[in-house]
């Protein structure tokens, strides 16, 4: 779907209409809307060509289109197609591409880094409620997707730390979670205070996932259908200051920890 948007981007910065690209490459007008809607794949060959008669110049952006126009991974959320709603499965192939992940939280901790437990009870909470067998697909979707393997900077807020989204047992459990993967090297967690200055930077809840080139990054935002991709590059820097912003508003690392550390004990 990311690919097919590029493409049409490419070529509507080139001022061509679908025909004229057709004609270009010696296929149908069918073929490149075919393409351009996701309903059809294209070649390395026949992509690289089109960004000739795009005049896009930019290998490293062309490069990242061409592995993603080949790419034939089929990744463990496959498991679940047909099973769970495409966005959850959209997200899961995001993350396994993505070069690093940023989030920033604000009600609840990230999927990535929910325990068993914690995600049981958020998934509970959902209206109309969810029947049992798809309550445990969701749950195990998300325990299989956790692996972290990138750069991973996280802002969450208190509150999100202090909303009990079941009982006392699920939030220390879920608090230690945190404090250990704090130490990975590649996680960087970061806390924002009640009582610290700047929350209204931090008003949204956000997930900023790295692409090969930053032309390729997405941003995804919950709404009530799943979740929203955005990837128009003015929006995409909109996010990237205001992640900054968000960042530039918490704790620093060191404190952040020793902060939840003392939250665990309250409990």
């Amino acid at each position: 779907m990311r690919l097919a948007t590029e493409l049409r981007r490419l070529r509507e910065a080139a001022g061509l209409t679908a025909r004229q690209a057709a004609a270009l490459l010696g296929v149908s007008p069918a073929q490149i809307t075919h393409i351009e809607s996701a309903l059809a794949g294209v070649s390395e060959k026949r992509l690289r060509r089109l960004a000739s008669h795009y005049a896009c110049t930019d290998g490293e952006f062309i490069d990242a289109l061409v592995a993603m126009a080949t790419d034939r991974t089929r990744g463990w959320w496959e498991e679940f197609r047909g099973q769970l709603p495409t966005s959850f499965l959209d997200l899961s192939e995001l993350n396994h591409h993505s070069a690093f992940r940023r989030d920033v939280a604000v009600l609840y901790v990230p999927g990535l880094l929910q325990t068993e437990n914690y995600a049981r009870a958020v998934f509970s909470g959902r209206v109309p409620e969810l029947a049992p067998e798809e309550l445990e697909l969701r749950v195990r979707h998300r325990m299989a997707g956790q692996d972290i393997t990138v750069p991973y900077e996280l802002v969450i807020h208190e509150a999100a730390l202090r909303i009990r989204v079941s009982d006392r047992a699920t939030s220390r459990a879920q608090l230690s979670k945190l404090r250990e993967l704090s130490d990975k090297d590649n996680v960087t967690l970061r806390v924002i205070p009640f009582d610290l200055d700047g929350f209204a930077r931090a008003a949204s809840t956000m997930t900023y996932v790295g692409g090969p080139v930053p032309k390729l990054d997405t941003v995804v935002r919950d709404v009530p259908q799943g979740s929203a991709f955005i990837d128009s590059e003015a929006q995409l820097s909109a996010f990237r200051t205001r992640f900054r912003k968000v960042e530039a508003a918490s704790l620093d690392p060191v404190r952040s920890r020793d902060f939840i550390n003392r939250l665990a004990k309250e409990l």
